[in-house]
């Protein structure tokens, strides 16, 4: 399958989440499918569809970030490296693929591929 659906406990309720991994990122994107900030996904879990748009920003990319991020991270930890990196990665998943948008800042950026299968 490239999609699971499972329940995440969010405060005090269990939500529905759609989860799928990003080739772009090499990890899980989660998409909750009930609540104010909700994404509609078709129910198909080897064609998935989810609208709107999947947007996920870290580090100084966040629009409300201040001070250090990930990109200064090894220099302040005596060359340690950083556990994650500052990026956007922003996508249409649509009949089982993902599209990367170009204004995401991985290796796939503008490209359209397979989602790959997961096991979850």
């Amino acid at each position: 399958m490239k999609a699971a659906l499972r329940r995440r406990t969010e405060g005090d309720r269990e939500i529905p989440v759609v989860y799928i991994w990003c080739p772009g990122c090499e990890e899980y994107h989660a998409m909750p499918t009930e609540g104010p900030h909700k994404w509609d996904f078709n129910g198909e879990q080897e064609k998935p569809t989810l609208r709107p748009s999947i947007l996920v920003r870290s580090g100084h990319y966040i629009p409300e970030h201040k001070g250090d991020c990930w990109c200064t991270y090894s220099e302040r930890n005596q060359g340690e490296p950083a556990p994650f990196k500052c990026t956007v990665c922003h996508s249409f998943v649509t009949d089982g693929k993902i599209q990367f948008l170009s204004d995401s800042t991985h290796k796939l950026s503008g490209q359209t591929v397979d989602l790959p299968e997961i096991d979850l």
